[in-house]
């Protein structure tokens, strides 16, 4: 197991509502997984300096070949924003490759929830994936 914990770059307004982000991965291949392992710290620094961002943490489970992630925003645009910034835009392409299956949820909380917790970011990507 390693996690990298929650972190809040810019705090939010107590008052604030916020846009959440959760994410499961699964790489087809023990190397992938190393290779999406070896590349978080990178795209963590990154969302630790984007523009709108809140929170952000990631439970990897490297050798089981899943990763979590978990973050939180101004609003969705910042999100996506960041998202097509680099270096996350071209190594989210890269891992498109050694990708077995991906998973999203988004949800909105008052500030003041934050930090978010794991369990109910994994609950809520179950119902998500249920849904389907």
């Amino acid at each position: 197991m390693s996690d990298i914990p929650w972190s809040t770059p810019t705090q939010a307004a107590p008052d604030a509502e916020v846009y959440v982000m959760a994410s499961r991965f699964e790489t087809a291949t023990l190397t992938g997984a190393v290779r999406f392992f070896l590349k978080a710290p990178g795209i963590i620094r990154q969302i630790r300096k984007a523009p709108g961002a809140h929170g952000v943490a990631l439970r990897a489970r490297v050798l089981g070949r899943t990763f979590l992630t978990l973050s939180a925003w101004e609003d969705r645009d910042a999100l996506f924003r960041f998202a097509r910034s680099e270096p996350h835009r071209t190594s989210s392409r890269v891992a498109g490759a050694y990708m077995k299956e991906s998973a999203f949820t988004y949800w909105t909380v008052p500030a003041r929830e934050l930090p978010l917790s794991w369990a109910d970011a994994e609950r809520r990507l179950a119902e998500q994936n249920t849904s389907r």
